[in-house]
């Protein structure tokens, strides 16, 4: 299993700080045995000061590392004896040099370990196609445009929409419901009769299964409106992937779902549920479901878990 890989573009910043630290590993054991106790990422920073003394600020602009990475680097350096830093005609501002021993790091660097390093890199890439350093330096470019959390903005697909059932979906509709269920009563039977043949005992008399598929997460909750006489229609077998909670699948499930019942021109609509899902209740309350005793009367023994039933748009 590689999630990183797995996930794709998703995952590309993660992917590519991975590949980072597998180069810098084997750039690390080349620098060493060069003689060198520098790091790989400290490399840019002296080759930064080899062409001339820097401040801070030119040196994160020169390398494109944040202040606080550069200040720790510089530091790191100093403490080795490879760069000093003093104040300029400005006392607030310090400019960082080499000093002869951070210059002869360099000239040895450049002999005994650049060359190998390019060397390893350039085979890397004769198995490719293309010119790999300009793609990144494109993607580096089209950042400097215009971020990458602008770009998630832009038309992308929404984070919720609504599916149809197909009979691909079949497996969602039975493990998404019982997934809810035995995580808080029993699967009954007139529960294991309906998951198991969702077209012959939904869709084919004339009800309705929709789903919610959450991007980069996939279908997360189902809702079924099950046809149980002329015009009217228990909302049943709801249920949401632990997984999407925060999302508000739920309530976009329901209200697609009720949209749904108003252009079927239904006329009773409800719903039998447990107390214990107080959540649920809370949402068709939202949604405009309100407590009716006579749907209790006629339809609760349906489930040895109802206690609790609700019809759209009506009350007691």
């Amino acid at each position: 299993m590689d999630i990183v890989n797995e996930m794709g573009a998703v995952f590309l910043g993660s992917r590519l700080k991975r590949l980072a630290e597998r180069l810098q590993a084997d750039a690390a054991r080349i620098v060493g045995e060069a003689g060198l106790a520098v790091q790989p990422a400290h490399m840019p920073l002296l080759m930064a000061l080899d062409r001339q003394p820097m401040t801070i600020g030119q040196m994160v602009e020169a390398v494109g590392v944040s202040q606080p990475g550069i200040t720790r680097s510089i530091g790191q350096l100093i403490d080795m004896g490879l760069v000093q830093s003093e104040k300029g005609a400005d006392q607030r501002i310090r400019t960082a040099s080499l000093t002869p021993d951070g210059q002869a790091a360099i000239a040895r660097a450049r002999h005994l370990a650049l060359p190998r390093i390019e060397a390893g890199v350039l085979s890397l890439f004769d198995a490719l196609d293309g010119d790999f350093l300009g793609q990144i330096s494109a993607v580096e470019a089209a950042l400097d445009d215009r971020s990458l959390y602008a770009r998630a903005g832009e038309g992308g697909p929404p984070v919720l929409t609504i599916r149809e059932y197909t009979p691909e979906l079949a497996a969602d509709f039975h493990d998404i419901n019982a997934e809810w269920i035995r995580s808080m009563f029993r699967l009954e039977a007139t529960d294991i009769e309906v998951l198991r043949n969702p077209e012959e005992k939904i869709i084919a008399p004339g009800g309705v299964i929709l789903f919610v598929e959450a991007a980069g997460l996939g279908i997360v909750g189902t809702c079924a409106l099950q046809k149980t006489g002329p015009g009217t229609f228990e909302l049943t077998k709801m249920g949401v992937r632990s997984q999407a909670r925060g999302l508000k699948a739920g309530e976009f499930l329901l209200a697609a779902m009720i949209a749904r019942v108003k252009d079927m021109g239904a006329r009773t609509v409800y719903l039998l549920t447990n107390a214990r899902c107080a959540a649920a209740i809370h949402l068709y309350e939202k949604l405009g479901f309100h407590h009716d005793a006579q749907i209790m009367a006629t339809y609760g023994a349906r489930y040895e878990r109802c206690d609790v039933a609700m019809r759209l748009g009506g009350g007691e």
